[in-house]
């Protein structure tokens, strides 16, 4: 007799068939987009790019650079455009174990999550990175000539690009554990001093190391986290009064 294969089994058959979608679908996305890597790699480097003196530029130390860095920062927006589709496949191998009332939740979480991130990588490329580069160009000697590797300032970028998108998502972290009842807002506020600073240390780790950089980080940071707070509030009181 053939033995019935275990439902662990048929989940991880699942799961292997949506990571290969959402492989796919990036690679699909970087495809089409490797013919325009030099444009997307000057979008990405104009924040700094603009801020240096006038007939200097960045530079290249390694041989490989001018041409893998293109092309790395092309397959990282492949992948930040494909983030819907990504938390989508998230979204179906998961639903099928949720009640009606977790899927009605569930459904703006996903699509806040997916706007919050996007908003924090436009946050971080529109307001900190001129700022920043501002500030670092602007302090370095009149005797000395500022021109960037292009695969040191690529990491750095994505690094901050990573930082911010995944901090904007703290107001769902926030709402996720309210509403699970693993904790309740008014204990959340109550630890309002410890999560500032926790702010201000993470901040210190994932930001270059200048109070700017750190600020620009923690504060939004912190004003998310109250954020999340309000929603979960929100969330607490209309979970009660259809209990009632």
């Amino acid at each position: 007799m053939s033995e019935q294969p275990q439902p662990f089994i048929d989940h991880l058959i699942e799961l292997r068939d949506r990571l290969l979608r959402v492989l796919l679908v990036v690679v699909a996305i970087f495809a089409a987009m490797v013919p325009f890597a030099a444009e997307i790699y000057d979008f990405v480097a104009e924040p700094l790019q603009a801020r240096l003196a006038d007939g200097t530029g960045m530079i290249a130390t390694e041989v490989t650079s001018p041409f893998l860095t293109p092309f790395k920062t092309t397959f990282v927006l492949a992948f930040f455009i494909a983030v819907p589709y990504v938390l989508y496949q998230a979204w179906a191998f998961i639903a099928p174990g949720l009640y009606k009332s977790e899927k009605r939740v569930a459904v703006p979480i996903l699509v806040s999550s997916i706007v919050l991130f996007y908003a924090g990588m436009a946050f971080a490329y529109y307001v900190v990175f001129p700022i920043i580069f501002d500030f670092f160009v602007g302090s370095a000697h009149s005797d000395i000539t500022v021109m960037p590797d292009i695969r040191s300032y690529l990491d750095l970028v994505l690094k901050l690009f990573f930082a911010f998108g995944f901090a904007f998502e703290i107001p769902i972290a926030t709402v996720l554990l309210i509403w699970s009842g693993a904790v309740d807002a008014q204990s959340l506020a109550r630890k309002r001093p410890y999560v500032i600073v926790g702010c201000f240390v993470f901040g210190m780790l994932l930001t270059p190391p200048d109070v700017i950089s750190q600020s620009l980080l923690a504060v939004p940071m912190w004003l998310l986290f109250e954020v999340g707070i309000l929603f979960g509030r929100w969330i607490t009181s209309d979970s009660k009064k259809e209990s009632t």
